[in-house]
């Protein structure tokens, strides 16, 4: 099956992809701020270079895009029909890295905590951004 833009058009698509500031992301930053938590963001001191960092709760968060980093049994996660084995290899690699960094993490005493795009739609947004202070055990 060939690709349905061009090339230049595919091209374009992809650079519009971030991998930092994504909505999500920015979502939670939001929320963890209006709560009174302050963070730091994208310390590459850290494995895997954590999309939020609590210091003083020593804590990361890492916040993932569905289909990056292949959300299991997630609507968000669909295989595409092209490139399907180069698409596979990227996505498995993915996923070995995120199960590195969050055992090199967890081996230097840091609380990890992963949020998946699809808990932050609309109907459990909130049930998620308040597990975020649960785990931290705190009150706000």
């Amino acid at each position: 099956m060939t690709d349905v833009h061009s090339k230049y058009t595919r091209s374009y698509n992809m650079s519009k992809i971030r991998n930092k500031n994504t909505k999500p992301e920015i979502l939670v930053r939001k929320f963890i701020f209006s709560k009174g938590l302050r963070f730091r963001l994208h310390d590459k001191k850290l494995p895997g270079t954590p999309d939020i960092v609590l210091p003083k709760y020593k804590t990361v968060i890492f916040v993932n895009g569905c289909f990056w980093h292949g959300h299991k049994d997630c609507k968000y996660f669909v295989i595409p029909k092209t490139r399907t084995d180069w698409w596979l290899e990227k996505i498995n690699r993915n996923i070995e890295k995120d199960i590195e960094n969050k055992k090199k993490l967890m081996n230097i005493d840091w609380n990890v905590i992963t949020i998946w795009e699809c808990e932050l739609k609309p109907l459990i947004k909130e049930i998620t951004l308040y597990n975020i202070i649960e785990k931290l055990k705190i009150k706000c």
